[in-house]
């Protein structure tokens, strides 16, 4: 199997393969890696990325969701940069075992936190 390193940079990504990319803080350092996508079933747009940070051995992990807005994809190093600081990050709506209902009341309340526009989820 090729290495990460040695694949070509390509714009599309099945997401099954969502725990290959990295998400680096704004300076570079390794913050953790997308463990899902939330995606819009209507539009199909991706909405949420679903990070997971920390832990070991499978212990300890804690899952931040992230308005996919406020990741940049760097084409070089295939990889997302986080444009935030990473402390806002980590202080943000998380959980660690059992996911939270992610309906309209939880996604306000994670672009309230994040400070963007809120994603209507309705079904109209």
């Amino acid at each position: 199997m090729a290495d990460k390193t040695d694949a070509p940079t390509q714009m599309l990504i099945q997401s099954n393969k969502a725990e290959q990319m990295r998400v680096l803080s704004r300076d570079g350092d390794r913050i953790g890696h997308v463990h899902s996508y939330m995606l819009h079933k209507r539009s199909g747009r991706t909405a949420y990325a679903i990070l997971s940070i920390g832990g070991f051995l499978g212990m300890g992990k804690a899952f931040y969701p992230l308005p996919f807005k406020l990741l940049d994809y760097d084409p070089v190093a295939d990889d997302y940069r986080v444009t935030i600081d990473r402390r806002l990050l980590e202080g943000g709506p998380s959980w660690a075992n059992n996911a939270p209902v992610f309906d309209q009341a939880y996604a306000d309340r994670v672009a309230s936190y994040y400070g963007v526009e809120r994603e209507d989820l309705s079904l109209g």
